[in-house]
């Protein structure tokens, strides 16, 4: 959405997402980082290097600028597991 409504800045918005070996296994990066949008994943660019990630691994999706949190993994709850 963010790359599509021109009513939405791309440089305002931040993707964060599971990350193993980052603190607290989540990494938050700017969405100008983000390359490619694909059908089950994006491409950022991080210090010249590609890094391809699946959607199932983002956690949320944020205005940086207002704090408006634009999407947010559902978690599950213990009972909803069941």
């Amino acid at each position: 959405m963010i790359f599509w409504d021109r009513r939405l800045r791309v440089e305002d918005h931040v993707v964060t997402f599971i990350h193993r070996g980052a603190e607290a296994d989540r990494k938050t990066v700017p969405c100008r980082s983000v390359v490619k949008v694909g059908r089950s994943w994006f491409l950022y660019l991080d210090d010249d290097r590609e890094t391809l990630i699946p959607y199932h691994r983002i956690l949320e999706v944020k205005n940086q600028v207002t704090g408006e949190v634009l999407w947010r993994k559902r978690m599950r709850t213990p009972s909803e597991e069941g």
